[in-house]
């Protein structure tokens, strides 16, 4: 299983993610930060688990490509 954690809070809307996962991420209109799809949302962490291993390069990328570090990428 693929899990994607973003600490949305923290988000300065640069679109790396955005453009390096569109499938995954994107960005709102609302406040400019950046939107992980289809997540559960805990104390700020949005959570992403997939059985999808086809989204793990593009999701290791995007957090790569953060400059804030706010992306995070495990397989369990």
């Amino acid at each position: 299983m693929v899990i994607v954690t973003l600490q949305r809070q923290k988000c300065i809307g640069c679109n790396y993610c955005v453009e390096m996962a569109p499938h995954q991420f994107q960005m709102s209109k609302k406040d400019g930060k950046t939107v992980l799809l289809n997540t559960t949302e805990k104390k700020g962490f949005y959570t992403l688990k997939s059985n999808d291993y086809a989204i793990l390069e593009a999701c290791e990328n995007a957090s790569k490509a953060c400059p804030v570090n706010i992306i995070s990428v495990k397989i369990n």
